[in-house]
């Protein structure tokens, strides 16, 4: 490799010779220093528990291969079938789960299909009367918000009902769903 060497010349005497500091990383990656930027798909990694990687009408697929049909209770590493079905289902008695646990969540968050915003302050109500911070938040937000909260190492659980319809999908999602559902329809033998 070579390397040009530069004189530094202040009022025509030589002050030093240097060598630029490109040079001395041409044969690195694009940036190698202290600092640098880097990317880690948290869903990959199993050290941040469970985590969603998907939602559909059915269910939700989490970062471990399990798919859940229907709604669920998620925890950071634990997830249980929630039986509600609606957001007019969930009163003080269905939250009752998320406050018996110990130690106690920082935040839960509710997923509910969009359309049921006006049934969220019967849901906060509910979280108020069991002493639960709740975020009550649409299904696809609420996965998002839940992972994230989860690799911050924050105690928090989600209470998600799959949306009833799916918005802005293209036609290899909606194959993919196709799939996966033909395989759920299958006879067990």
């Amino acid at each position: 490799m070579l390397t040009k060497t530069f004189r530094l010349v202040k009022n025509g005497s030589i002050i030093k010779n240097a060598t630029p500091i490109l040079s001395a990383v041409r044969g690195k990656a694009a940036y190698e220093g202290e600092g640098k930027t880097t990317v880690r798909v948290l869903n990959n990694d199993p050290e941040f528990g469970l985590m969603i990687d998907s939602y559909a009408t059915y269910g939700f697929k989490l970062n471990n291969g399990l798919t859940v049909l229907g709604p669920m209770a998620i925890f950071p590493k634990t997830v249980l079938s929630w039986q509600v079905t609606a957001a007019e289902q969930i009163t003080e008695q269905s939250l009752k789960l998320f406050k018996l646990l110990e130690p106690k969540i920082d935040l839960l968050i509710v997923g509910l299909e969009s359309s049921n915003r006006p049934e969220a302050g019967a849901v906060l109500a509910a979280a108020r009367a069991n002493n639960l911070n709740v975020e009550i938040l649409p299904t696809e937000h609420a996965c998002s918000t839940f992972n994230f909260l989860n690799a911050e190492g924050r105690s928090v659980a989600g209470a998600l009902i799959p949306p009833t319809s799916i918005h802005n999908m293209n036609e290899d999602d909606m194959m993919q769903t196709r799939l996966e559902q033909d395989s759920f329809n299958k006879p067990l033998y």
